[in-house]
């Protein structure tokens, strides 16, 4: 690689030509032109740094390492084999004098994964403004907040045990507002709350109208001073850590039907447009003149959480059901066939006094459109509409798996800590955004994650339109020019 050196004409520093404070003030098109990414003493291509962009399972800058060694070995050999077997067409020629070979050259180290990971970290931070951005672009009607400790375990260096509770906000989508990192849970996210209600005041975007939570939900809590500016904000319980107060029973898969029973009720319209295309799929395989009981039996949770949508009782009636759920499994309504009682009697009514008070916490709200179309879907020949709930915080629960795999291998140094977890929230939210859209996502043509990269290249199979002055104009008072680029 051959580079010139910029010199100051006031300091006389020299700056080599592609150094990133140069190349950032280049327009898109002519800095995509650099292919590598410059440390101190060696350049790193960036095809290399995008293999670590995929946050996941094992994706480490080790795992990198290992790939790249086995590729330049393999190359290198097969050079190698290449070369001996044309000087072995020279040694077996009785043509020639036998000739003097040159030895073949060693194959050069390739950087340690340390190095690996300090280019991706150096790239993070050149495209640091538009990660933050594409986070803070992030908003939601329903909101979620939950914690977790699995996260922060794996910070090491001199950010060993200043964490211990990684909270997350989303929203409807799944997407992830925000994450903070604090010593215990519940406590510094003051921080938090205000900056959320700063950023969307500043966009122009209405208040959530819901937030869920796992605690502190009644009354004057804690969670509700947090979000005081929004005075309108409903703080609900999630109803998935609300039934999980009653779980020490045998029984436990049969008693949690029960109570998920009393507690929702299904949409009779859905259900019955379900049954409808049940009965048709039924009647295609054969089954003729099935009766509703054999129509139901062949209905699956998962084609009722698809295709149905269901709403919680009212507080009196989900007080009054949960009630004779608890007294239908106790006395000898509740014992075995040999008398031994299912549950602790006196245990769970005492949880049961101490949790009445949080039915109207569970409460959906008057109005409240909680479900969200994200398709169609045909059985017997019915098209069914395909359902997603922005109800509780489950989703943030089965991102928290998600999130344990930002940070690969079990530490990480706060600096990394950070490039890993900026990247990975990034990734998710995109890809929880592609899928609220359409769900053939995962089947778009195009897949990248670069937001300028996407908004300086229009989506259209049309070249014609690309060529349009309208079009051109727009793209060139995006960025600096060539002629303003100077150093």
């Amino acid at each position: 690689m051959a580079a010139e050196y910029l010199q100051c004409q006031s300091c006389h520093r020299k700056v080599i030509s592609w150094k990133s404070r140069v190349v950032q003030q280049l327009d898109l098109g002519h800095r995509l032109q650099f292919p590598i990414l410059m440390t101190h003493r060696l350049a790193c291509d960036v095809r290399v740094i995008t293999m670590l962009w995929q946050r996941g399972l094992g994706n480490s800058s080790t795992q990198l390492y290992q790939k790249l060694e086995e590729q330049h070995s393999q190359e290198h050999l097969r050079k190698l084999a290449l070369y001996l077997t044309e000087c072995e067409g020279f040694c077996s020629s009785s043509l020639v004098v036998k000739p003097s070979f040159q030895k073949p050259p060693e194959k050069r180290p390739l950087p340690r994964p340390q190095w690996l990971l300090t280019a991706y970290c150096q790239d993070v931070m050149l495209r640091l403004d538009e990660v933050k951005a594409s986070i803070t672009s992030t908003f939601g009607r329903v909101l979620k907040m939950d914690s977790t400790k699995k996260m922060a375990k794996k910070l090491a260096g001199h950010g060993t045990g200043t964490a211990a509770w990684v909270t997350n906000v989303g929203n409807e989508q799944g997407q992830v507002l925000n994450s903070l990192l604090t010593a215990s849970e519940g406590q510094g996210l003051t921080d938090l709350s205000r900056g959320l209600v700063r950023r969307y005041a500043q966009a122009g975007v209405p208040p959530p109208i819901v937030l869920y939570v796992d605690r502190d939900c009644c009354g004057q809590s804690s969670t509700k001073q947090l979000f005081r500016d929004w005075p309108h904000l409903s703080i609900c319980l999630d109803i998935w850590h609300f039934m999980r107060r009653f779980s020490a029973h045998p029984l436990y898969g049969t008693f949690m039907s029960r109570l998920s029973q009393a507690i929702f009720r299904w949409s009779s319209q859905d259900l019955e447009h379900l049954k409808q295309a049940k009965w048709a799929e039924l009647t295609c395989i054969e089954l003729e003149g099935a009766s509703d009981y054999t129509v139901e039996e062949h209905i699956s949770k998962k084609e009722l959480a698809s295709h149905c949508r269901r709403q919680t009782r009212e507080t009196e009636e989900t007080t009054a059901n949960i009630q004779g759920l608890l007294k239908a499994f106790d006395g000898d309504h509740g014992c075995d066939t040999t008398g031994v009682p299912l549950f602790d009697t006196t245990r769970m009514w005492e949880v049961w006094d101490s949790q009445q008070r949080h039915v109207a916490c569970i409460q959906d709200m008057e109005g409240q459109q909680l479900y969200t179309r994200t398709g169609t879907k045909v059985k017997g020949g019915v098209p069914l509409p395909v359902y997603r709930c922005a109800r509780g915080s489950t989703s943030l629960e089965s991102f928290h798996l998600h999130l344990n795999r930002f940070i690969p291998g079990t530490s990480a140094s706060d600096l990394h800590f950070q490039a890993y977890l900026l990247e990975g929230l990034v990734r998710w939210n995109e890809d929880r955004a592609n899928a609220a859209l359409d769900v053939t996502a995962s089947k778009q043509e195009l897949r990248s994650y670069s937001g300028p990269l996407r908004h300086a290249t229009p989506q259209t199979d049309s070249a014609k339109q690309c060529l349009e002055p309208s079009y051109l104009q727009t793209l060139l008072s995006q960025g600096p020019t060539r002629e303003n680029s100077s150093v």
